[in-house]
């Protein structure tokens, strides 16, 4: 017998994808397959995500769902099994997921992300004819309300777990909106969704529902601090005995350089002599200087403060003192978009920009450079240097949160026991960041080390086999 779980989510990759999140809610359902776990997935019927489904049929309607009707459709797309909430007057509209054609939120955000939360506990108590799920797993602060009106709407429900994949986006809405949002006065208290003065979806979900989730175990440790708790921290040590930190993993059939097709030529950790074309192929495409024996570093990330991709900006005199080149892609702040097409502009050939995302790029990039840059302030878990090791891009990271979990620093004693997989630093500054440049230079310049790192790099698991057993069984300890 198959475990039946809905998940729940405002993004999944490959309809709709942001960041991380969609991986997560895209990979995660198809590991769990080999643990007897089936997955719906609930998602928003953005017109990105309605216009790639085939074959959707309506299974269930509203007649009003915060401001007008709306209807569930259920379809198979790229193996994952989906409802989609089909809610025109909520998500039929230009832009993205969160934000305008211009970049600013939704101001009925709330309302948009109520009405999912809402159809996620009507799926929960029996919505559809023949499926009831036994766990409602939700993520991240667009999720949250569904704790909270499958715990006050009464009598029996399925167990609720709770993953925040990043507890600075909290879902904050003003208290007046308490009851448009279909929550009952009893919910507004400390022990309830106020925080604040308002409304707090995210806080919902860690309060109300049964098990939470980090995508990390240092992430959930730094959560539970003053320091990183986002004025959440008392609330989640309270709830420490519910709190489980399990490793996000990536696709590995989506993330393989012996069959991907952004790639010349196929390579993988018995054969890394192929990784050369991709080298060729990224500064060609990048238009770096032809130099083969100049390291070439990556970065595929948000453009923001919380990256630190400031310091790099302030690192790069020093990454160019060492005779590295740096290829970037990205979009976020504008001032940081600014100031690496500035440095790019300065330094043809040996900076390299392309603002945006682009999926191909983004493979070559990991398959390509030498080493990837990921010096965030703060990571709850982190995608791209998992890619980084399965590609054999030597991950140079902040110490922080799934970072600081899924690296292995070269020092000596990892150096001598044959262990090391990347570079760590701390703490996330421009001296210890131009400190890390230093140790990858040196260790760049001794190429028999080099290569080791490189070989235990794209050796070490980053799969979702060993989370997806964590997951199952959480979902069972719940029924």
């Amino acid at each position: 017998m198959t475990f039946p779980v809905l998940s729940v989510a405002s993004e999944c990759f490959p309809l709709i994808k942001t960041g991380g999140l969609a991986d997560v809610v895209g990979a995660l359902p198809l590991a769990l397959e080999a643990e007897a776990v089936a997955v719906r997935t609930l998602l928003p019927g953005y017109p990105a995500v309605l216009g790639r489904l085939e074959g959707a049929e309506p299974v269930h309607g509203f007649e009003d769902l915060f401001g007008g009707p709306a209807r569930l459709l259920s379809a198979r797309h790229a193996g994952l099994d989906l409802l989609v909430l089909d809610a025109p007057h909520l998500f039929d509209r230009a832009g993205g997921p969160y934000a305008d054609p211009r970049g600013r939120d939704w101001p009925d955000n709330p309302q948009r992300f109520a009405a999912l939360s809402w159809a996620a506990a009507a799926i929960g108590r029996g919505a559809l004819q023949g499926w009831v799920p036994r766990v409602v797993h939700a993520h991240d602060w667009q999720a949250g309300l569904a704790a909270a009106y499958l715990h006050y709407g009464g009598g029996p429900r399925p167990g609720t777990v709770f993953t925040v994949h990043n507890l600075a986006f909290q879902g904050w809405a003003p208290a007046y909106l308490l009851n448009e949002l279909r929550l009952p006065s009893t919910a507004f208290n400390i022990e309830g969704v106020e925080f604040f003065g308002g409304i707090g979806a995210l806080k919902a979900g860690l309060r109300l529902s049964d098990r939470i989730t980090t995508v990390s175990p240092t992430y959930a440790r730094e959560i539970a601090t003053p320091e990183e708790g986002m004025g959440l921290d008392g609330l989640i040590r309270t709830r420490a005995g519910a709190m489980h930190g399990i490793l996000n993993g990536i696709d590995e059939a989506a993330w393989n350089p012996a069959a991907d097709p952004h790639l010349p030529t196929p390579f993988d950790a018995a054969h890394p002599e192929g990784r050369e074309s991709s080298r060729t192929a990224l500064r060609a495409r990048m238009g770096l200087q032809d130099e083969p024996d100049a390291p070439v570093l990556g970065v595929v990330s948000r453009l923001t403060g919380q990256k630190g991709m400031d310091l790099l900006l302030a690192c790069l005199p020093a990454l160019l003192g060492h005779g590295m080149r740096l290829a970037v892609l990205g979009a976020g702040e504008p001032a940081l978009e600014a100031g690496f097409r500035k440095a790019a502009a300065a330094h043809p050939g040996r900076i390299a920009v392309r603002i945006g995302y682009d999926e191909g790029l983004a493979h070559l990039i990991q398959a390509g450079c030498d080493a990837l840059l990921v010096p965030s302030r703060f990571e709850p878990c982190g995608l791209t240097q998992l890619c980084a090791l399965r590609y054999g891009a030597l991950p140079v990271v902040a110490r922080v949160g799934g970072l600081a979990d899924t690296v292995i620093d070269a020092n000596e004693a990892a150096l001598a026991v044959g262990a090391a997989t990347g570079l760590q630093f701390a703490p996330t500054t421009a001296a210890a960041l131009e400190g890390a440049l230093a140790r990858l230079s040196t260790l760049w310049a001794d190429r028999p080390a080099w290569k080791r790192v490189q070989t235990n790099a794209m050796r070490a698991p980053v799969g979702w086999e060993r989370s997806a057993a964590r997951y199952a069984d959480l979902y069972r300890g719940l029924s």
